[in-house]
């Protein structure tokens, strides 16, 4: 018993990282009494000459020689000699879904009317995925590497994403200026093309979107302007508001001369704004004005009065009163 357990081993994961889609176990050869560990979260892939012979999916320990072989497509009949074993190769796949962050390394200049030489635009957002297929990923890649890490993946994403963000940005016309709005359907499509593209390698995409885009400084800068401006209504609202913000920002100082006319003129934009509402409350009509009470012409040649305006009394078209004698004309 000493003996056999001297050939004993264990084939299990020994470099388990998260950040790695398979390893692939060639140490030594497999001996009698040998152990095959399967961790929560992984798949255990037997190969002999290159070629896949089982797949284990359920963690825990077990014996290679009786839980194993028995179910191995052509080792069924493998039997351990007292000093040989079995030369195979053992797969561990992580079978979790992997999630990665992306940017677009420089920008991309997207063709609109709007700018001749195109929209330098950048972007940045989210992917997942996950190994879908054991025999492409073992004919294309596992067959050769003995590792494959996330950062791999991510490389092969990144090298084709910048031609995808183009292509679906330009097409059906989106709005260049608003393009968040139309970020759902962007990432739709591009996720779509990238699984075309991954699933050679027996990987898929599970999801992907994009967070945010960026424009050039001066774009971003007008976006923001007409933004605030249709949220306001009209420009003169506009023209308060930015004259607002430039005084809280110390731009305009109370006490400067500029500061005192941009007082001013929002005064007398505050005091015909109230002027015109009050005109549209009643009707559009102007407020009438109180006409004064005619004054008697006096003096030679004048027109009489019909009451003296000394004393009330009437005068009958004389040029005296008769009453209290005032000169009426």
């Amino acid at each position: 018993m000493g003996l056999m357990n001297q050939f004993a081993n264990v084939v299990e994961w020994e470099e388990w990282s998260d950040d790695m889609l398979f390893w692939k176990w060639t140490n030594k050869e497999i001996k009698k009494g040998s152990k095959l560990i399967i961790k929560p979260g992984q798949d255990a892939i037997f190969l002999y000459n290159g070629k896949k012979e089982g797949v284990f999916e359920d963690d825990g320990e077990y014996d290679i020689e009786s839980q194993i072989i028995p179910f191995l497509s052509t080792l069924k009949g493998f039997k351990f000699g007292f000093n040989s074993g079995m030369r195979a190769e053992v797969l561990f796949i992580n079978t979790k879904e992997f999630t990665i962050k992306w940017g677009t390394k420089g920008p991309i200049n997207i063709p609109t009317p709007q700018m001749p030489g195109g929209m330098p635009i950048r972007a940045n957002g989210t992917c997942n995925f996950k190994i879908s297929d054991h025999d492409v990923l073992i004919e294309k890649i596992a067959g050769i590497k003995q590792q494959y890490k996330v950062e791999d993946v991510k490389i092969r994403i990144t090298t084709i994403l910048d031609q995808l963000l183009m292509k679906w940005i330009s097409k059906e016309g989106k709005d260049m200026f608003n393009l968040q709005a139309n970020s759902f359907d962007i990432s739709k499509g591009i996720q779509e093309d990238l699984d075309m593209e991954t699933s050679k390698d027996g990987i898929s995409i599970t999801g992907f979107s994009i967070n945010s885009f960026n424009y050039p400084q001066e774009v971003q800068d007008m976006i923001t302007k007409n933004a605030a401006q249709a949220m306001v209504g009209d420009v003169g609202r506009y023209q308060q508001i930015s004259m607002t913000d430039a005084m809280a920002d110390g731009k305009v100082g109370n006490n400067s001369t500029m500061g005192q006319m941009t007082e001013m003129m929002m005064g007398m934009q505050m005091a015909n704004t109230m002027m015109n509402n009050m005109g549209g409350m009643m009707g559009g009509q102007q407020p009438q004005q109180t006409q004064p009470a005619q004054q008697p012409v006096q003096g030679a040649g004048g027109a009489i009065p019909k009451f003296c305006p000394n004393c009330g009394q009437p005068t009958n078209g004389a040029k005296f009163c008769g009453n209290c004698g005032q000169q009426l004309g």
